[in-house]
């Protein structure tokens, strides 16, 4: 049996807009991205909405909730209270195209500033080899679907205008999967200091509260990587190391 739920959707674009509110009828077991389907259908033929699986993995359907960075394909209805309005907005951290849907072609071009993977020799057989904990160290990592979510939570990207700083904490994982790679042989500790701004994260966790996928983007991408550049640049043994003898700790 349905029932009507007060939902306020953001209507506008990049020169501006409004909450506009709608009641709509909700069925057992929808959620969030149903109910905006059935608003698009019967009430707002214009609403943008941008989606794609509808099952948590294609990262499209992103948006803010109730104040909270989600899939709206995977936020089911019946984790709001029955007289509970619903607030559905844009990402806070990109700019708006239309309504519901922001423009996140910054992360793309982030990405393209990272080196790809560079692998070492092979060994003497031809055989590349690795333990596999180390392949199950970065296996984690793998499973970012690039819903932004973390992107838009972050405080430095969202609050502080720190685009231009701070690479945010998806690309701190793709970082990781590749400075923790048991077969790469490049070093990117400079530029993780310095062009990705590694620093200017203040470990709050709240990227790892909103990832979907439950990847442990602070405690397993960005403090080791911070740890890292710690060593590299303010660890005073190595700091000696390198003034008396020419040594640097690479990894």
């Amino acid at each position: 049996m349905s029932t009507t739920r007060k939902f306020k959707i953001w209507r506008g674009d990049a020169q501006g807009g409004d909450f506009k509110e709608f009641d709509v009828d909700v069925d057992p077991g929808m959620v969030v991205l149903d109910v905006l389907h059935r608003v698009q259908a019967r009430q707002a033929n214009d609403l943008a909405i941008r989606w794609n699986c509808k099952a948590g993995k294609c990262g499209s359907c992103s948006m803010e909730i109730n104040g909270r960075p989600r899939l709206s394909c995977m936020t089911r209805m019946n984790v709001f209270g029955p007289d509970e309005t619903i607030t559905v907005q844009p990402l806070k951290a990109f700019p708006v195209i239309k309504d519901l849907v922001t423009d996140v072609s910054w992360n793309y071009r982030q990405n393209k500033r990272i080196r790809p993977l560079k692998p070492k020799p092979r060994d003497a057989d031809g055989e590349h080899r690795m333990y596999q904990e180390d392949v199950d160290r970065v296996q984690e990592f793998r499973k970012c679907i690039e819903c932004y979510l973390c992107q838009d939570t972050c405080h430095v990207l969202r609050d502080r205008g720190g685009q231009d700083r701070f690479v945010g904490p998806r690309f701190m994982i793709r970082l990781a999967s590749l400075e923790m790679h048991p077969l790469d042989a490049d070093d990117r500790i400079p530029e993780i200091r310095k062009e990705f701004g590694s620093g200017m994260c203040n470990i709050t966790r709240c990227c790892t509260e909103v990832c979907p996928e439950h990847i442990n983007i602070t405690d397993n991408a960005i403090i080791p990587l911070k740890e890292r550049v710690v060593d590299r640049y303010f660890d005073p043994i190595v700091y000696l190391g390198q003034k008396l003898f020419g040594i640097s700790k690479r990894r």
